[in-house]
């Protein structure tokens, strides 16, 4: 098959969702029996309700995969993203902000059916996050809305665990796989979430250990996935593999294994941690930005723990600063 031109650094697909951000105190979450610090799928009317009785907030483009995308921008790589929206309000405010970061994003949103996404996150004052998701449009992506020009275009394509429920994206997702595969390029896949490893251990299995070129765990999730009794155990699962894993540790910084290399790099400094939202996807976006500049291995987990690092430090899960400009600066230190 004809080599085609790489165009995008990282192509991400997931779960299209606009996000509203507001602090809440524990009473709040108390009132309304949300369990603190846990993401609980919502109806529309649910939604509804929960955003009438919110705070003032910030909303933006969101979801895991497309965070890591606005982060591989803000790094100064060359990022496209697929996820799918409804042609509403909300639709439009989530095209709007991720083509405004430089990200291409070609999706056609749906005409008829479910109202766009979003995920109501409240932040208490211990920086924990409690989400509400309403998932809207964003479960119809099918396998037509992935464009193989775009795939074959793509150094890596990354994908969202999250977005493996739905039988048709489950489908998309394959179909990018393949279309990757077939022009020599890699399959990025983060697990996401430990209920989506409960819900789908053993296609996740099949997945790291058959199609990912390169993982992305939380601890909770590795050791969920291998059914291990602590981190170590798993660990030594991953061990042996020509597939890369990036495993993080919150503030015990993160693991990175290939084969029989092993490296353990420290969590970045960071002042307060302000909200957890995104660390993950943003290490990601870092170590993904360092993998497809040619940075060796423990400098991608370096990048993205950066990344992270500005992330935790403020409410909401987009950088508030260039993070290119940032690593720059770190450079320079």
């Amino acid at each position: 098959m004809a080599a085609t031109a790489t165009r995008l650094d990282v192509l991400g697909i997931g779960n299209a969702i606009v996000d509203v951000l507001a602090t809440a105190e524990d009473t709040f979450l108390a009132a309304r029996n949300l369990p603190k610090g846990a993401m609980n799928l919502i109806d529309a009317g649910q939604a509804d309700a929960l955003y009438a009785a919110m705070g003032p907030g910030l909303e933006c483009s969101g979801g895991s995969a497309a965070n890591t995308i606005a982060g591989v921008a803000s790094l100064g790589g060359r990022a496209g993203y697929v996820g799918k929206v409804r042609d509403d309000q909300l639709g439009a405010v989530f095209s709007h902000d991720i083509r405004a970061l430089g990200v291409e994003f070609r999706t056609r949103p749906a005409t008829a059916g479910a109202a766009t996404a979003r995920c109501l996150i409240l932040v208490t004052p211990d920086a924990q996050r409690t989400m509400q998701t309403y998932l809207g449009a964003c479960v119809g992506l099918t396998p037509a809305d992935i464009d193989a020009e775009q795939v074959a275009a793509a150094e890596v394509t990354y994908l969202e665990g999250y977005l493996w429920d739905p039988p048709q994206a489950k489908e998309a997702f394959r179909k990018a796989v393949k279309i990757a595969h077939e022009h020599g390029r890699k399959i990025a896949l983060t697990l996401s979430d430990p209920f989506c490893v409960d819900r789908h251990r053993g296609e996740f299995r099949d997945l790291v250990d058959n199609h990912a070129d390169i993982v992305f765990a939380n601890e909770h999730e590795i050791i969920s996935l291998y059914q291990a009794r602590d981190f170590d155990q798993a660990l030594q699962q991953v061990r042996g593999g020509r597939r890369i894993c990036a495993l993080t540790r919150s503030a015990k910084g993160s693991v990175v294994v290939r084969g029989d290399e092993v490296h353990v790099i420290d969590a970045a400094p960071v002042d307060r941690v302000v909200d957890t939202t995104g660390a993950g996807d943003l290490y990601a976006a870092g170590f993904l930005h360092g993998l497809t500049q040619g940075e060796a291995l423990p400098r991608c987990a370096e990048i993205g723990g950066i990344a992270a690092a500005e992330i935790i430090s403020h409410v909401g899960a987009r950088p508030q600063v260039a993070l290119g400009e940032l690593l720059r600066q770190r450079r320079k230190s």
